[in-house]
């Protein structure tokens, strides 16, 4: 018998970056995101267990993607503990993204997020039926997408999430996310992330090697420190929504660390492009000159996220085609804004 189950899960952006693991995907500092929405994946999963012949195939829109089963079957082997019928069974995975693949919008957050939700989809209709999807069920598949990719997580969940261990959060957890959504202001939960694809190319270090390189890095645990005080910081500015020009501090100066880590480690790399720093400088000028509170931030590739509050989209909007396009791949933009979480499809 074959079992099918579809999920479209979106990526996200971290506020507060975790740069640095250890173990078995961990975190070593926490992190705080907000989940988006027009950024996602479709996957869809078709698993025979006990079948003939096990196996895995893998397509992207409907193409074989042969250069993504080694990580997957990593993947699988390590949560081949929870559902053990993989060991025996015949997977056949095709996946969509909206946006592109490897260029640094979190696209392995949104894939491994859709894969766990669909084998914990699939488990529960191999042993007989509907399991409810309560908290304890949210929590396991954040789990079970952590082994995938960290900021996975943290996807799981609508509008915003935690995941590591922080005081200001007596339920966070190294091991999974938390939903943070009815921990912030109004003013945070339909904001906007217009994603300015400065390259569509794939970012030439990949985050697993960048989070190895900061091993050994002399101030490495100043940042982990530091990260965690900007987390309890921006939670209580996220928390009244009064102050976004504290948000827009905090933010902005973790999205520069992020990449200035990138390029103190002892093999520096570089994945901002000229056209990144022109975005930033336009960015800084236009909140000067307006007083408009927009900023930016970053994810481990060259593309900008411009975060504002939705009341001013159509200033921002009227700005962005008219002033930034230019540093855009082909005008490329991705207009994006917090989102409701994971959907099952079918």
């Amino acid at each position: 018998m074959t079992f099918t189950s579809a999920w479209r899960s979106p990526s996200n952006i971290a506020l507060i970056k975790y740069w640095g693991k250890h173990g078995l995907q961990l975190p070593r500092n926490p992190s705080l995101s907000f989940t988006l929405s027009a950024c996602h994946t479709v996957m869809r999963l078709a698993v025979t267990p006990d079948a003939d012949s096990p196996g895995l195939q893998v397509s992207y829109d409907g193409v074989p993607k042969q250069s993504f089963e080694p990580k997957i079957k990593t993947f699988f082997s390590l949560v081949e503990e929870r559902f053990p019928w993989l060991s025996k069974a015949s997977v056949i995975i095709d996946s969509h993204n909206t946006f592109p693949h490897g260029a640094g919008i979190a696209s392995s957050a949104s894939a491994m997020s859709a894969l766990s939700l669909c084998l914990m989809d699939i488990h529960d209709q191999i042993h007989g039926g509907i399991v409810p999807q309560n908290s304890e069920w949210w929590q396991t598949a954040s789990e079970v997408a952590r082994l995938g990719s960290g900021s996975a997580c943290r996807s799981v969940y609508p509008v915003a999430s935690i995941w590591g261990q922080t005081p200001n959060a007596p339920e966070s957890s190294d091991f999974f996310g938390i939903p943070w959504e009815h921990e912030i202001a109004p003013v945070f939960k339909d904001y906007r992330d217009t994603i300015l694809i400065v390259s569509t190319a794939e970012k030439s270090v990949s985050s697993t090697a960048g989070h190895r390189l900061m091993e050994g890095l002399s101030y490495a645990e100043a940042r982990y420190a530091e990260a965690r005080q900007n987390l309890i910081r921006l939670s209580e500015v996220m928390a009244t929504g009064t102050d976004l020009n504290a948000f827009i501090a905090i933010v902005e100066s973790e999205a520069l660390q992020l990449h200035a880590l990138m390029m103190s480690g002892k093999t520096p790399f570089i994945l901002m492009e000229p056209g990144t720093i022109s975005l930033i400088k336009e960015i800084w000028r236009f909140r000067k000159e307006t007083g408009i509170p927009v900023c930016f931030t970053l994810d481990a590739g060259p593309n900008v996220h411009l975060l504002y509050p939705n009341q001013y989209s159509p200033a921002i909007m009227d700005w962005v085609n008219s002033n930034l396009t230019p540093y855009c791949a082909q005008g490329k933009s991705i207009p994006d804004q917090v989102g409701t979480g994971p959907e099952k499809i079918s």
